[in-house]
């Protein structure tokens, strides 16, 4: 699996109980979203399936025809309804991270590093497994630790805790993944989403919230929708982060409209107060003072000729700000897309729309 550690990368949930067909369709989705990896559990007692061996190499022969990557929920027992003598047998199905739960020992869990990407449950992973893990010459930076997703309403975790835990893990090099639920198509026998973070069951139809709350707050290097499919919409979105881009819904004075033909993005030493765009300055354009007012949250502004070498500068309130003469507002973003504010920095870049 491709370093996933430096930018945002989405990935999608897949289930053989789904039927081909339907899994087919959301393949192709996920390709036109360049989306390149899924996970699948292959022991989950509701699937029912006529022929679970040639359903599972259905399956897995799709994923390899629309280049996403497979992480499979596997187990000793899903070795034996798979009709394989060992779990080693799954790469060549095509299979190559395998999520162990239970029933490995650390010595097992360290052969299988060497065949496998190994994905862990996060939650549960201590200090004396990592040790135990090194001690049999396991190779960590090909661990990932993965969080459940919780079906049951009122079971998932906070944002808070997810936190502590993946900052742990990754001061030990083990990167770290969760889900949001879907929007759109919920997978039974509950229906009620399937959030790591039990907050988002109950704003479900805002996944690219969800999203970035998860990747900056929670700090999940990976973040996997954990339902069956997702609107229109959400797709878009989906593709957009992968590519590193949030559109942004915003009123502009014409005068500036040469603003909406780039992609902007913050400065790396991003302000808790203002969004910096760096391509802004690079644009030769004379701004004179003008509608030199207060700077509420969400306001889009420019920097004047008095500001000198800072002038042409676009700029975007994270917070309210008093009137400044050396500072134009141009425009506004629309209220329903201010929350994004905070999360479009650290190479996520925007588009005015």
């Amino acid at each position: 699996m491709k370093d996933l550690v430096q930018n945002m990368n989405i990935g999608i949930s897949i289930y053989l109980g789904t039927g081909l067909k339907q899994n087919i369709e959301i393949l192709k989705k996920a390709k036109a979203a360049n989306v390149s990896f899924a996970f699948t559990s292959l022991q989950i007692p509701e699937e029912k399936v006529m022929d679970y061996e040639r359903e599972t190499k259905n399956l897995l022969e799709k994923c390899k025809e629309y280049g996403i990557e497979l992480i499979a929920d596997a187990s000793p027992e899903t070795v034996k309804k798979l009709s394989c003598n060992t779990i080693e047998e799954l790469k060549t199905w095509g299979i190559t991270s395998i999520r162990v739960d239970y029933g490995y020992s650390p010595e097992e869990i360290a052969r299988l590093s060497k065949t496998f990407q190994i994905v862990l449950n996060a939650s549960t992973i201590t200090a004396k497994d990592i040790q135990d893990w090194k001690n049999a010459g396991a190779d960590l930076s090909r661990f990932i630790a993965c969080h459940n997703y919780y079906p049951k309403e009122y079971t998932g975790l906070s944002m808070e805790n997810v936190c502590e835990i993946n900052e742990f893990l990754k001061l030990k090099g083990i990167q770290t993944m969760g889900f949001v639920p879907g929007d759109m198509t919920m997978r039974g026998p509950l229906y009620a989403g399937l959030p790591t973070v039990e907050a988002h069951r109950y704003h479900k139809t805002d996944i690219l919230l969800n999203m970035l709350e998860l990747y900056f707050d929670g700090k999940c290097d990976m973040v996997m929708v954990g339902d069956i499919d997702i609107s229109d919409e959400a797709w878009k979105s989906v593709e957009l982060l992968n590519q590193g881009i949030i559109e942004i819904k915003a009123e502009i004075d014409k005068k500036y409209h040469f603003i909406k033909n780039m992609t902007h993005h913050d400065r790396i030493d991003s302000s808790n107060y203002i969004f910096r765009s760096i391509e802004s300055r690079m644009l030769e354009n004379r701004i004179e003072p003008e509608n030199c007012i207060e700077r509420k949250k969400g306001s889009i502004c420019i920097s004047n000729s008095k500001y000198l070498r800072y002038e042409g500068e676009m700029e975007i309130m994270r917070q309210d700000l008093p009137g400044d003469e050396r500072v134009n507002v141009i425009g506004y973003v629309d209220l329903e897309y201010v929350k994004y504010l905070p999360y479009i920095k650290n190479e996520i870049g925007i588009r005015f729309i």
